[in-house]
C-alpha cells in the first residue's frame, strides 16, 4: 500500500495555520493539475496574500525583523559574505 501522507511545516504563527493549510492545498492542486500542463494563471494568489499578511503579523508579534528577512541575497555579492 502506498503511503500518500505528506509532511508539511507548521506556519510561524498558530493563528496562520489554517490559512497555510488552505493555501498549500490550493497551490499543490494548481501546480499538479494546471501549472505542469502549461497553465500559468495562479488562482491561489489571493489566498497567498492573506496568508502572507498573517505571517507578517505573527513575525512582528514575535519581534522578528521582517525587513532583514526580505533582503535579496542570493545572486548578489552579499551571498558569500558572513553575516554582519
Amino acid at each position: 500500500m502506498k503511503d500518500t501522507h505528506i509532511l508539511t511545516m507548521n506556519s510561524v504563527g498558530v493563528e496562520c495555520q489554517e490559512l497555510k493549510k488552505r493555501y498549500d492545498e490550493c497551490f499543490n492542486k494548481w501546480f499538479a493539475e494546471k501549472f505542469l500542463k502549461g497553465h500559468r494563471d495562479d488562482p491561489c494568489q489571493p489566498l497567498f496574500k492573506v496568508y502572507q499578511e498573517c505571517v507578517k503579523k505573527a513575525l512582528k508579534e514575535k519581534k522578528l525583523d521582517i525587513e532583514q528577512m526580505e533582503i535579496q541575497v542570493l545572486g548578489t555579492d552579499n551571498e558569500k559574505q558572513p553575516p554582519s
